[in-house]
């Protein structure tokens, strides 16, 4: 099991280390590029080709602005493709995003939460996609589940007993 993880600037993997991490907590490998969408759209097609030959079957993209990464691959390849809006810019991700969701329609980009928050679930999304073919992720997706809710559980029984004054200093 690989995914193809991209971005469009090497301002963007720390951000996109979430990703990585994430596809290795379910046991998921991961090839990461570098390829602009606009600085050097003749790597796109070696990306591809280069992806196929390792084995990867979704490709996770991530680029901030303009954002068209995610579409030219989408374009180019029969892979499910993940988008993640960065941050940054005079709009802050916000263009980012609106470039990654408005796609024609017949080129799909799966759109992830600008940031952080869209680099963990892009990886989660991956793995969930992968699943379909690799049953052995399930179980790992329905522990990820159950310790989501067990920390929401933790943090709750903590504000319980000591009261949201001194749970918030404790925070800090």
């Amino acid at each position: 099991m690989k995914v193809a993880v991209v971005m469009g600037s090497d301002s963007d993997l720390e951000i996109m280390k979430e990703t990585v991490e994430t596809l290795d907590s379910f046991g998921i490998e991961s090839f990461v590029s570098i390829t602009s969408a606009h600085r050097t759209p003749e790597k796109i097609k070696y990306f591809l080709e280069e992806s196929e030959k390792q084995g990867c079957e979704v490709v996770i993209a991530a680029a901030g602005m303009a954002a068209h990464l995610g579409g030219v691959i989408a374009a180019a390849t029969n892979m499910p493709v993940i988008g993640v809006p960065m941050q940054g810019g005079g709009l802050d991700g916000l263009d980012a995003l609106y470039s990654m969701v408005q796609m024609p329609g017949g080129i799909p980009v799966a759109t992830m939460a600008i940031g952080k928050p869209g680099a963990i679930n892009a990886g989660i999304l991956a793995a969930q996609i992968l699943a379909v073919k690799y049953p052995e992720l399930r179980p790992k997706l329905a522990e990820h589940k159950k310790k989501l809710a067990l920390s929401v559980e933790k943090k709750d029984k903590e504000l319980q007993e000591k009261g949201i004054k001194k749970y918030l200093e404790d925070k800090k």
